[in-house]
């Protein structure tokens, strides 16, 4: 169970370690390694482990990546058995340089969890530019090389990877953020629109969260006592929030306290988003990010956004069916039993990752790169447009229906009308049929027909479709709701319903296509939150981010509503109170209303697309 956990923890890491097919002696055949300390200019030394080709007839460009999570394997002689993004770099040809930030592993100083951005620096202020840009001018002066740098990272050294863009270093010359942490409050892996991501945030605060006794190579450890294989089980029978410190963590985890200490969208978290930044840059840049991305599908959708608005054009985006950081290894052909029907994985390193590199840091290009690259999942393709979401995209609502349907037609009615379930927090809907301790990432596309046959779930369905339905861009909940309490969560699940077909991999399957929370108390604000006034309508919207998908001819659309996702978020008390405060006792059992009328219709916003040419 322990090495379980730590494989787990250590997830982002192992992405760069773990490639299929690698030739383990290519690297240390081909490249030599020297490790060196290289000084910010407020003294701070990191730790670097620079890889050079071994054949010295030319020289090569640099490609970068800054992590927290080890540039390990630490000392000159031992290699990592893959180096750059994928081997293919490395058979390329680069420099490579692996840097642990600040406060972690061997590196001096103090760690700070997506370190806020410094607009107006004074003297020896520091902050994730600086530190890039001081490490790169090191290497201008210190490293042969062509003089052009590029950056990559996934999750957190994605992160790394963006804030590199904001006042970048003159020799920085491209950046490849993929699925990276962009806002702990609104969307990534530590909350969605305010709701606290509990199953995940728990076993990688755990460890990620504690401040180190020391400089070195080791991994801090995180909680690995379940005692149990049944993730609802454990996380029910802790109870309320507030308990998981004193139990499990015992104040050792600085960023678990930072997340309880800050339960609104404040300073703190405002600060360590950076969109608000990325203007001017002038690094050419490639987005990426995953379909199925259990983590971070908020990240590189709202990158890419804060980019195009800033007229960047030198950027490229590629939304692939991918998991978190699964893009860089193995061929991508499957996702459980979702068949992409080609090797998906290897077309992107090669064809797309390697290409951009390879255009701006060398100057060789074979294939233009598009724009913008999306794989529609459904139909099993890439699409290649100028811009997302795609310029034919029309808005269109989907409405709940009181016969328990959808239908692209507005409710008619005039009298109220609703659908009505009872949510009991401490028989809250599980978010997997799977009996399972971590989160994992088949849930992004699980057969939800687990969900739909309890009794607190409400579930709608259309009619069998009688031609395509293609969506490509943001999706939106816009839900009239009423409750007893005073506050709530509602969660909202498109689903695409398979029919049966015998032995089938996807039979009868309602294949989840996007979910997503919405805490209701910030309705009007994610800084200052509301109560509900109890059995009073109140109209909810939310973002539900983006997808592009087929809903095939012969197939059903299906939305689910419910008020629990547990233990993947939280429980809501279904009270007006700081939950992460909460006691026992402030967990009530609550009725729900969605109203389907014609004053009161409760819809999806889909991006349509009718023209299915590109």
């Amino acid at each position: 169970m322990k090495q379980l956990v730590l494989g787990i923890l250590l997830f982002c890491c192992q992405l760069l370690f773990a490639q299929q097919g690698q030739d383990a002696s290519y690297v240390p055949e081909h490249y030599t390694k020297k490790e060196v300390y290289i000084p910010m200019r407020d003294g701070t030394k990191l730790f670097t482990a620079i890889y050079e080709p071994k054949d010295k007839t030319k020289p090569y460009p640099i490609m970068m990546i800054r992590t927290p999570y080890s540039v390990a394997p630490y000392g000159a002689d031992k290699f990592r058995p893959v180096i750059g993004p994928s081997l293919e770099f490395a058979k390329d040809g680069y420099i490579f340089v692996y840097q642990d930030v600040r406060g972690k592993y061997k590196s001096e100083g103090l760690f700070v969890a997506n370190r806020p951005y410094i607009k107006h620096k004074k003297k020896g202020d520091i902050d994730e530019t600086t530190d890039t840009y001081d490490s790169i001018d090191w290497l201008m002066k210190h490293i042969r090389s062509n003089k052009k740098v590029g950056i990559w990272g996934v999750s957190s050294p994605g992160f790394y990877a963006s804030m590199a863009l904001i006042d970048a270093h003159p020799n920085l010359t491209a950046v490849s953020p993929q699925a990276p942490v962009t806002d702990w409050f609104m969307g990534d892996d530590r909350h969605h629109n305010g709701a606290f991501m509990l199953m995940g945030s728990f076993s990688f605060l755990s460890s990620f969260g504690k401040m180190r006794d020391s400089v070195g190579t080791t991994h801090p450890g995180g909680f690995y006592a379940y005692n149990t294989t049944d993730g609802y089980d454990f996380y029910l029978k802790s109870g309320p929030l507030k308990n998981f410190n004193e139990k499990y963590l015992h104040g050792k985890s600085v960023l678990w306290k930072e997340m309880m200490d800050n339960p609104d969208y404040n300073s703190y978290w405002q600060e360590r988003s950076y969109t608000g930044y990325l203007e001017k840059v002038k690094p050419h840049v490639l987005v990426v990010g995953g379909w199925f991305d259990q983590e971070d599908l908020y990240g590189p959708l709202k990158t890419y956004e804060a980019l195009a608005k800033s007229g960047k054009n030198k950027l490229n985006f590629i939304m692939g069916p991918w998991y978190h950081g699964s893009w860089t290894r193995g061929d991508g052909r499957n996702l459980g039993n979702l068949n992409f029907e080609a090797p998906v994985n290897e077309f992107y390193r090669s064809q797309m990752e390697l290409a951009f590199f390879k255009k701006h840091l060398k100057g060789e290009e074979a294939k233009a790169l598009a724009p913008v690259s999306v794989f529609v999942t459904g139909a099993n393709e890439w699409n290649y447009l100028p811009q997302w979401p795609s310029k034919d995209m029309q808005p269109q609502a989907l409405y709940l229906q009181a016969n328990q349907g959808l239908s692209f037609e507005k409710p008619q009615a005039t009298q109220e009308q609703y659908a009505s379930y009872t949510a009991d927090p401490n028989k809250p809907v599980p978010y997997t049929a799977e009996k399972t301790l971590m989160r994992g990432f088949q849930y992004m596309y699980e057969d939800q027909v687990f969900a739909s046959r309890r009794p607190d779930v409400l579930v709608f369905e259309s009619e069998v479709l009688t031609e395509d339905v293609k969506i490509m861009g943001n999706i939106q909940a816009n839900l009239f709701i009423s409750t007893t309490g005073t506050d709530a969560d509602y969660i909202v699940k498109l689903i695409d319903v398979h029919p049966y077909e015998k032995d089938a991999p996807l039979s009868d399957c309602q294949c989840l296509v996007r979910g997503e929370v919405m805490r209701a108390k910030y309705r009007n604000s994610f800084s200052k939150p509301e109560p509900l006034t109890p059995n009073q309508v109140t109209n909810i919207t939310f973002d539900m981010q983006d997808a592009a998908h087929v809903f095939k001819k012969g197939h059903k659309i299906m939305v689910q509503v419910q008020s629990s996702w547990f233990p993947l978020v939280d429980r809501n008390p279904q009270k007006f109170v700081n939950i992460y405060q909460a006691n026992e006792e402030d967990f009530e059992v609550h009725q729900h209303r969605i109203y389907l009328d014609k004053q009161h219709p409760s819809h999806i916003l889909l991006p349509i697309v009718k023209n299915n040419e590109y």
